[in-house]
């Protein structure tokens, strides 16, 4: 029967000191053990205030807080730091953005020891102080609606679920049997749980242990992120073919149908009414999420974002995912170097 007794929570920064300072804040809220599980802080090099604020947080709080550095490698290798100095039989990752409610690691460990689990995921949710473009952007991202289950909420799902960064974990047995991070910037969360789901290894998805995410971000960023992952999905599939499934490619197809036709509505009638349908389709989507998300949230502001943001979400990661199969795929080019080296831009 597995039982893990310690546990190591593993938190990759650079120069995210406002963030830590939140995070270690939730922590200390935990209703758990303090005497069974660590915080790690893998810095990655940060020129911020982050010595400091580890340091008051040692000061101020009763968990044991390790920090460790390393110059600019990437929030892999960071992840990797904090494994190699890590004591626990089982390891966490958490993101710099995160918060943890006080149940949190507590229902980790009984969703663990409930499913006899090597690995887990967990989902990541919103607090009511978050503001409403925060708010708006964690509907879209987690919505079935516009994700297909895929950040692993029970009931249906579209494609296979893998845990993410922000909130998963796995024991010291199966990090030594499938290694560490790659030096993907954007995926290595994926291609890490592709490595443990094809171990054989079970893997729960804990929803009872969610994390607040409050991602620091704008539209423009926004954009640029989903466009980013779009690249990594190719990427992803250069790697091994199983981490490609057809929901990874729905946002691409929808976005070339879409753009293809209103150029064709241009000079043929026919495709004008498609064209017109298509939009009338999509204006429906958005019109039932926002009333989804303003009943969600009980106020009417994060649903207003909607409908920038989820066309965002779904052409952005189409354009992206575009770019990289002609890139990649018809052109054979290698990937682009600042999906291994520029982590941080």
């Amino acid at each position: 029967m597995k039982q893990y007794n310690f546990f190591s929570i593993i938190i990759p920064s650079f120069n995210r000191a406002d963030e830590l300072t939140e995070l270690l804040k939730s922590v200390q809220t935990l209703r758990f053990p303090r005497d069974q599980f660590e915080v790690i802080i893998a810095d990655d090099g940060s020129t911020d205030a982050t010595p400091q604020v580890i340091e008051q947080a040692r000061q101020k709080y009763d968990f044991t807080l390790h920090y460790f550095t390393q110059q600019r490698q990437g929030p892999g290798a960071a992840r990797n730091l904090g494994m190699e100095k890590a004591r626990g039989d089982f390891f966490i990752f958490l993101d710099s953005d995160v918060m943890v409610p006080a149940d949190w690691l507590a229902n980790v460990k009984k969703g663990l020891d409930r499913d006899q689990a090597d690995a887990y995921g967990g989902p990541d949710t919103f607090l009511d102080s978050f503001p409403p473009l925060l708010k708006a952007i964690n509907y879209s991202m987690t919505s079935f609606i516009t994700t297909g289950g895929l950040r692993g909420k029970k009931g249906k799902k579209l494609a296979k679920y893998y845990p993410r960064s922000f909130n998963m974990g796995l024991s010291r047995a199966l990090r030594e049997k499938i290694g560490g991070f790659g030096n993907l910037r954007h995926g290595q969360d994926i291609e890490f749980s592709h490595r443990i789901i094809k171990s054989g290894a079970k893997v729960a998805f804990i929803e009872d242990a969610p994390v607040f995410h409050k991602r620091r971000t704008s539209v423009k960023r926004f954009f640029r992120q989903v466009f980013n992952w779009g690249v990594a999905r190719i990427n992803l599939y250069k790697l091994d073919a199983g981490m490609l499934e057809p929901l990874h490619a729905m946002p691409a197809v929808v976005t070339v149908v879409f753009f293809l036709t209103a150029l064709l509505a241009v000079f043929f009638t026919p495709f004008r009414y498609l064209f017109y349908l298509m939009v009338l389709f999509g204006v429906a989507i958005v019109l039932f999420s926002m009333i989804h998300a303003a009943i969600k949230y009980r106020q009417l502001t994060p649903a207003l974002y909607l409908p920038v943001i989820i066309p965002i979400q779904i052409f952005g990661y189409g354009f992206g995912f575009v770019y990289n199969f002609i890139n990649r795929v018809i052109l054979n080019r290698p990937a682009k170097i600042g999906f291994y080296q520029n982590y941080y831009k």
